[in-house]
């Protein structure tokens, strides 16, 4: 029976692209840097911000150019992403629902920590988040399984119980290395044809359609 559901976040319960390609394109222009179209700066989300500015600084930057840049763009969107940042539809009712059918709900992004902690209390007050967990220093990222897996234990459930929620292959793959229900999301910002090729146990068009999976699961 699955006790607990841990989400993925951006392209998954928040709309987030319109202020990291915000924060992104400000920085690089501030550094005379060529900027991206936010349906090119959709392509570079999902490993985290190193990667993000990565794909998106020029190919001559070495890595140190790239971890500078980067510092830049984590100031600019501390100040800036509550412009660009909203819930999807349905997800702040979706959560209520399943938290008041006594599942335990978590996120696991690969955002970093302090972003993804300051997002779900500022865009979700009133969901009760067993765990918001976001990328930190000396911890594999997604899809290393080894932050799900954590969560499981925190949650207090075997890995099997859980499912795992996410709009990108990074996801299903994180969920299926963890031994967890891999649940894909299509209205997120991953290509679906190579999101769906990687065999997800599950697929949704709407976040209102996750319960009746759950159910239809666990009978």
């Amino acid at each position: 029976m699955t006790g607990a559901i841990i989400f993925d976040l951006d392209g998954t319960l928040v709309h987030s692209l319109p202020g990291i390609a915000s924060a992104l394109n400000n920085t690089l222009k501030g550094h005379d840097l060529p900027t991206h179209e936010e349906s090119r700066v959709r392509t570079f989300i999902g490993n985290g911000i190193v990667k993000l500015v990565e794909r998106a600084a020029p190919d001559h930057f070495n890595h140190e150019q790239v971890l500078q840049l980067t510092q830049a763009v984590r100031e600019t969107y501390a100040h800036t992403w509550k412009e660009g940042t909203t819930a999807f539809p349905g997800v702040t009712e979706t959560l209520k629902q399943l938290s008041h059918e006594g599942k335990s709900i978590a996120v696991l992004s690969n955002k970093p920590h302090a972003f993804c902690e300051q997002m779900t209390d500022f865009i979700f007050p009133e969901v009760a988040f067993s765990a918001v967990v976001g990328q930190q220093d000396g911890v594999p990222a997604k899809p290393d399984p080894g932050a799900a897996l954590n969560l499981a234990k925190l949650l207090q459930q075997s890995p099997a119980d859980v499912a795992f929620v996410g709009d990108s292959t990074v996801d299903i793959v994180t969920a299926q290395r963890a031994g967890m229900m891999s649940i894909a999301v299509t209205w997120g910002y991953q290509d679906i044809a190579e999101l769906l090729a990687h065999t997800p146990d599950s697929s949704i068009d709407h976040i209102g359609d996750l319960p009746g999976i759950l159910k239809n699961q666990t009978t």
